[in-house]
């Protein structure tokens, strides 16, 4: 594999630690700018937010630049934004720090997937889409526990500013190693817009604002409830995140194995699991054991919904595969942020840490309602045989 290929799994693994971080440093940052728990919540449904705003904005500007500068710019934005939130004097402008960095997210990972599949031969580019994605798994694992375990023993800040130094390193690393690529031509953004508006793609992408989001319901206020609630000290939330990690690649890698086999199948199977699993977590919440088991079921079935969910939009957009991948990455970050803000709301109201988990699966159960509904439609139409599958790979973080 090109060397180059390292570059883009470094800035993935940046992008990935910034994203996730974020859950485990709730409770210092609100502590440190003198905030309630759902105010600092912002900091991650802003962040979503902004992914889903600056994807189709920055894959659009990605139409006019070359690829290889247009990573550079966006790994440059990425800095910028992660250096503004280690420095921020007040908690508004450590939000629009974030902003910053969130509106790289989707366009980073849709052309730097373009980028490692033509960096390589036809029959390997696979495996190089994959090795990029493998610095966001990473993330999961390593980068966001050991993020969490920095702030907590080094301050925040210091969390914000070792992503920063990631994102400097990946952009170095693309400067210096990623080929020059032609500026791509032929790409007609107004076709694609047009093709996203079939009502399939449509419900597609509501079943990922609803059906991931019931994840990052529970999840967004995981490091508080689990201090509060189960009485874990704050040292043992990295080890917690760490669980949340291994279960997002497993289900990672279950979803990705069925998803051309049964898609929607495996969509009725795991939304399901997920919304009963998020209700069971109200109770098992209260007991350490069982609390850290859940967290590592809810990692699983969360990104085992992943590749179908991603597969099911590429599938339905078949006239607009990039616009849709890049809107896609923003419907799972609208879902992220839609869930950070509703749970906030049940916590400020004085519901209890427990209350995100009932938001989650009220979210979750939403998401396989839709997913019902576009399949009993599906049944109706006569069926479309799809001759050249996509080779689906997790765009989220």
């Amino acid at each position: 594999m090109p060397l180059a290929l390292l570059a883009l799994a470094i800035g993935a693994f940046g992008i990935g630690t910034t994203e996730f971080v974020a859950i485990g440093l709730l409770p210092d940052v609100a502590a440190t700018f003198g905030v309630s728990i759902p105010t600092a919540g912002w900091m991650v449904s802003g962040y979503a937010l902004g992914v889903l705003v600056g994807a189709p904005l920055m894959m659009a500007l990605g139409t006019r630049i070359p690829r290889k500068q247009m990573l550079m710019l966006l790994m440059g934005i990425f800095v910028i934004g992660n250096i503004v939130s280690a420095l921020a004097p007040a908690f508004g402008v450590l939000v629009v720090g974030r902003l910053i960095a969130s509106f790289t997210h989707g366009a980073f990972f849709g052309i730097g997937a373009v980028v490692a599949a033509e960096m390589v031969a036809k029959e390997k580019r696979a495996a190089a889409i994959a090795f990029m994605f493998t610095g966001l798994t990473v993330a999961n694992v390593v980068g966001v526990p050991l993020g969490t375990f920095v702030g907590v023993h080094a301050g925040w800040r210091a969390t914000f500013g070792i992503v920063a130094g990631l994102g400097l390193v990946g952009l170095l690393g693309v400067a210096t190693l990623v080929p020059r690529l032609p500026r791509p031509e032929g790409v007609r953004l107004r076709q694609e817009i047009r093709a996203l508006g079939n009502v399939q793609v449509i419900l597609a992408m509501l079943m990922t604002v609803l059906g991931f989001g019931g994840v990052f319901a529970a999840i967004t206020y995981l490091a508080p409830m689990m201090t509060t609630v189960a009485g874990f000290a704050p040292s043992s939330v990295s080890w917690l995140l760490i669980a949340l990690g291994a279960g997002m690649v497993i289900g990672n890698l279950i979803g990705g194995r069925f998803a051309d086999r049964a898609l929607m199948p495996m969509l009725y199977v795991t939304l399901g699991a997920l919304t009963l699993t998020l209700a069971v977590f109200t109770v098992t919440a209260h007991s350490q054991v069982l609390a850290a088991a859940t967290v590592l079921v809810i990692g699983a079935l969360g990104f085992a919904t992943v590749p179908p969910l991603q597969k099911r939009v590429l599938d339905q957009a078949k006239l607009a595969p990039t616009l849709a991948s890049a809107i896609n990455i923003g419907a799972f970050n609208l879902g992220n942020a839609l869930a950070a803000w509703l749970a906030g709301r049940t916590i400020a109201a004085g519901w209890g840490y427990t209350s995100a988990n009932v938001v989650g699966a009220a979210m979750a159960a939403a998401g396989l309602g839709v997913a019902v509904l576009a399949g009993v439609l599906e049944s109706r139409r006569p069926a479309v045989v799809d001759v050249a599958p996509a080779q689906i790979q997790s765009p989220v973080g």
